[in-house]
């Protein structure tokens, strides 16, 4: 089965996640029934995905069916970068079956993507992330947890599957410095500032060395990126800060907060482990943003 194979390949070859290899089967899956329906090869519409049948048809996929299909994305009221995501989808499945030998052409390869706006992301003020980290609780062996893990989200800038993922062995108390595999299991090694670190070893104190995850649950598994989020929700709403706050907001006031104190982008990119620099880049427009909010306000001509 073709799909199957690449997603088997995005696991095992280039590291992908499962959820990422959902979303990548879950796009193509719908290239696929657009297409079998589109030229009717199918009678029942909800007779599920026909591989087999797909592959037999694979001659017949050129550019236009792709643009079709996209055209369709549009008509729909996708938002362009849902459509962007399906388009890169494609080209990356599409290059896998050249590769295999089961097509010559890749027919997205020249589809240009969707022009997309770049949003500002949305962070905290450092008054508003010290209010927040302040306000854990820090009684309960879980309250030091939760103390601890979000230190180190602030400490680190580090993405909420890195977080989840990490394991006592990743901390070099020593050093200052914590191991993380980021996406496609590419490891990076990040500076930890000594207020993280001495709560995560204040957390672990009372807990089985045995244990190899760094922040556990209630059961001492590992503890979930989604129980991260459902966590962050209540402390934010035991805070009651008025804007609403994801992990992710804490890795962009960690980039922001950087930048506005001088730290050099290229620096930042590799600690927040950006595969591109100018996805870190995005963070000069909110500093400039800020400056210049700053300027209208305080100079007399402006």
């Amino acid at each position: 089965m073709i799909l199957d194979h690449f997603i088997e390949v995005l696991q095992a070859e280039k590291g992908y996640s499962q959820h990422t290899c959902k979303a990548y089967r879950s796009d193509i899956a719908a290239f696929i029934l657009f297409f079998l329906n589109q030229n009717q090869l199918i009678q029942d519409p909800d007779s599920g995905l026909d591989q087999k049948l797909f592959s037999k048809h694979l001659k017949d996929i050129d550019k236009n069916a792709v643009r079709t299909y996209m055209a369709d994305l549009v008509r729909s009221g996708k938002k362009k970068r849902s459509v962007a995501r399906k388009l890169s989808a494609l080209k990356s499945f599409f290059n896998h079956l050249v590769k295999s030998g089961h097509i010559k052409l890749n027919p997205a390869e020249t589809i240009p993507f969707p022009k997309l706006e770049k949003s500002i992301p949305k962070f905290l003020s450092i008054d508003d992330i010290f209010r927040l980290l302040d306000s854990i609780k820090r009684q309960t062996l879980l309250d030091k947890r939760n103390y601890a893990m979000f230190e180190t989200f602030y400490s680190t800038g580090m993405r909420v599957s890195e977080i989840a993922g990490l394991n006592m062995d990743d901390v070099d108390f020593k050093n200052q410095v914590i191991k993380v595999f980021g996406k496609g299991s590419k490891e990076r090694i990040v500076p930890a500032g000594k207020r993280a670190l001495d709560a995560i070893a204040h957390y672990r104190e009372k807990v089985d060395k045995k244990l190899t995850p760094v922040f556990l649950n209630k059961n001492r598994s590992r503890l979930s990126a989604r129980s991260i989020r459902r966590i962050l929700d209540k402390i934010v709403s035991e805070c009651r800060l008025s804007v609403p706050i994801s992990p992710h907001t804490l890795r962009h006031s960690f980039a922001t907060h950087m930048l506005d104190s001088g730290a050099d982008l290229r620096g930042i990119q590799e600690i927040l482990g950006h595969a591109s620099l100018s996805t870190t880049q995005v963070y000069t427009h909110v500093s400039m943003d800020r400056l210049m909010k700053v300027y209208d306000k305080a100079h007399p001509r402006s």
